[in-house]
C-alpha cells in the first residue's frame, strides 16, 4: 500500500471517529485544514486548537440562526444598521451599554416610548438581536399577536403556562403597545403575564403613549395600570424618544428624485 493511500485511510479513519463524537464539521474540515498545517508547519497543539476552534464556531453560527428563527425577531434590524445621526437625541451610549446584555441577567425592562416611525422597533429588535447572540432565549411579539396567544390560554393557571414562548423566553419583546384600548380581559391578562415575569425575565416594550396615558390603554382601569406599571417600572432603562420619522424622511427622498 503507498504512503498516500495508508495517509488517506488513516484521515478517513480520523474524520469517522470526529463524526462519531459529533465533530461533524471539524470532520469535514479535516483535510484542508490539515494541509494549511503542514504547509505552515503548525504545531500540533496549535493544529488542534484551530480545528476545535472551526466546530466551535459552527456550531456558535447554527445556534445563532436558530434562535434567531424561534424568536420571530425581524430580519435585518440591527445596531450596525441604526442611523444613531438621523436621532440625535437616543445616547448612543445608553443603547451600547444594553447591548452587553447585562440588564437582562438582572431581569430588568426597557421602555422605548415616542411617536411613530422613530426607530423604536428597530432598537427593540437590535437588542434583541444582541440577547440572542449572548445565548439568552427572546421571544418578540406585536401586541396584537401577543394578545391574541393570551386571549387562547385564558383559562389556563400561570403553573401550566410555563412552557410558553411569553413566558419562558429570557427576554420578551412586546412591540406596538398604546394603538388600540386593551379590553378588560386583555388588559387581566396582560398583568398576569407582567406579574409571572416581574423579576424572573426581562421584558423589552415599544409604545406611542407616554406612561401617564397607559390608563385609557389598559381598559380605563387607573388601578391595574398602577400595579402594571409598578412592576415594569422598577429596574427600568425609559427611553423617551422625540425626532424625525425615518419613514417620511424616505418619503421625502423619494419625492426629490
Amino acid at each position: 500500500m503507498s504512503r498516500a493511500k495508508e495517509a488517506r485511510v488513516d484521515l478517513d479513519t480520523t474524520r469517522d471517529r470526529l463524526e462519531a463524537l459529533g465533530f461533524g464539521y471539524a470532520g469535514q474540515m479535516l483535510e484542508q485544514m490539515l494541509h494549511q498545517a503542514v504547509k505552515e508547519e503548525q504545531a500540533p497543539h496549535l493544529f488542534l486548537d484551530r480545528i476545535l476552534k472551526a466546530e466551535q464556531d459552527q456550531r456558535e453560527e447554527r445556534r445563532v440562526t436558530t434562535s434567531l428563527r424561534l424568536s420571530g425577531l425581524p430580519q435585518d434590524m440591527t445596531l450596525g444598521n441604526f442611523e444613531f445621526a438621523f436621532q440625535p437625541g437616543i445616547e448612543k451610549g445608553r443603547i451600547e451599554t444594553l447591548a452587553t446584555c447585562a440588564w437582562v441577567r438582572a431581569h430588568e425592562t426597557v421602555l422605548f416610548q415616542g411617536p411613530p416611525g422613530i426607530g423604536k422597533t428597530h432598537l427593540a429588535v437590535a437588542l434583541g438581536v444582541k440577547a440572542v447572540e449572548n445565548g439568552f432565549s427572546v421571544a418578540y411579539y406585536r401586541l396584537d399577536d401577543l394578545l391574541h396567544a393570551m386571549r387562547q390560554n385564558a383559562e389556563v393557571p400561570p403553573r401550566r403556562l410555563k412552557g410558553k414562548k411569553y413566558f419562558k423566553a429570557s427576554l420578551l419583546i412586546v412591540d406596538e403597545m398604546g394603538f388600540q384600548a386593551l379590553t378588560r380581559q386583555e388588559a387581566t391578562l396582560f398583568f398576569r403575564l407582567v406579574s409571572y415575569r416581574y423579576q424572573k425575565g426581562s421584558i423589552i416594550i415599544t409604545t406611542n403613549k407616554s406612561v401617564k396615558d397607559w390608563a385609557e390603554v389598559i381598559a380605563g382601569d387607573e388601578v391595574m395600570t398602577a400595579a402594571i406599571l409598578d412592576r415594569l417600572l422598577h429596574r427600568c432603562h425609559v427611553f423617551n424618544i422625540k425626532g424625525r420619522s425615518y419613514r417620511l424622511k424616505e418619503l421625502e427622498g423619494s419625492l426629490k428624485q
